[in-house]
């Protein structure tokens, strides 16, 4: 029997983390070892077959496997594709857990009827996301507020206020891939306020 982990990777490394700490813990408490990680980076809103999930449960997974998603959202982006899955998995005799709702799910009565409840509510919370940030928008455009990044350059930038820093690492000759790291930004960052601030030829 195998212990399969699905992480949905996001630009946030914050949420990465704590996919994957909410799995692992969730593991320990049910006494499943030696989970394998599987990461995947493509956008929800792709079908689930056609994701790494699809492939770890298709393919994959032999009967008997269980695999743990951190929370029901991060199986699909609707109600519809996360019944698909249970599904499949109950009719391949695989066992899918979910961290956050301390869930196992089989091929039970009660365990399709909380998959449905579950992939319902993720798909609602959503929709209500999307129309609060839909009615905010309108709400400014309304108000003559222009809407998204202004134009130009902001006149005061991140790095402003190591400026100090920036120049004394400069004055000692250190290399500017490494002030980056020292500044905790990009290197594309830094140069970029070099540029603007002509601490450096464009």
């Amino acid at each position: 029997m195998a212990h399969y982990a699905y992480l949905r990777v996001s630009t946030d490394q914050q949420d990465v983390d704590n996919q994957r700490h909410g799995i692992l813990e969730y593991a320990n408490k049910q006494g499943l070892s030696g989970v394998v990680f599987v990461e995947d980076t493509v956008s929800g809103k792709k079908n689930w077959q056609d994701r790494k999930s699809g492939e770890l449960l298709m393919k994959t997974m032999k009967s008997g496997d269980q695999v743990i998603f951190a929370e029901v959202s991060r199986m699909a982006r609707s109600t519809l594709q996360v019944l698909e899955m249970l599904e499949f998995a109950a009719k391949s005799g695989l066992e899918v857990h979910i961290a956050k709702q301390n869930m196992r799910f089989d091929n039970s009565l009660n365990s399709k009827i909380t998959a449905t409840v579950l992939g319902l509510a993720a798909e609602i919370e959503r929709e209500f996301i999307s129309m609060r940030t839909k009615e905010a928008l309108a709400k400014r455009k309304a108000q003559g507020m222009t809407l998204g990044r202004p134009k130009g350059r902001a006149a005061k930038v991140k790095l402003d206020d190591k400026a100090a820093e920036i120049k004394g690492y400069l004055a000692k000759d250190i290399s500017k891939r490494a002030i980056a790291k020292l500044v905790d930004c990009s290197p594309s960052t830094l140069y970029d306020w070099l540029e603007r601030r002509k601490l450096i030829k464009a």
